[in-house]
């Protein structure tokens, strides 16, 4: 019988690992970004959003509501920094709320 290798690996090291190797960091980001919005916004919010797209670094955001759109539109800087903490890096650079 075949001796096993003993080589002890963190999990997390392993799942970054795998996640590197099969290039899935573009679509966890855009799921990330998704559920950042959500928890952020809260139901009011969500209620009259219609989707929450990432490409790149820009977040586009359609809202059902145009007087919504518009007052979100006033604080898009305080809501990029916010996302951004939530999600623990420099992700979003562009908010568009369409």
């Amino acid at each position: 019988m075949a001796k096993r290798k003993n080589d002890l690996v963190p999990l997390g090291d392993a799942l970054n690992a795998f996640i590197k190797a099969n290039k899935l960091q573009g679509g966890i980001n855009k799921v990330e970004a998704r559920e950042a919005w959500a928890k952020l916004m809260g139901n009011g919010v969500n209620h009259y959003t219609s989707g929450v797209e990432l490409q790149k670094d820009t977040l586009y955001v359609s809202l059902t509501s145009s007087v919504l759109r518009e007052e979100l539109g006033h604080g898009k800087s305080k809501i990029i920094a916010m996302l951004n903490e939530e999600l623990g890096k420099d992700l979003i650079k562009k908010l568009v709320l369409r």
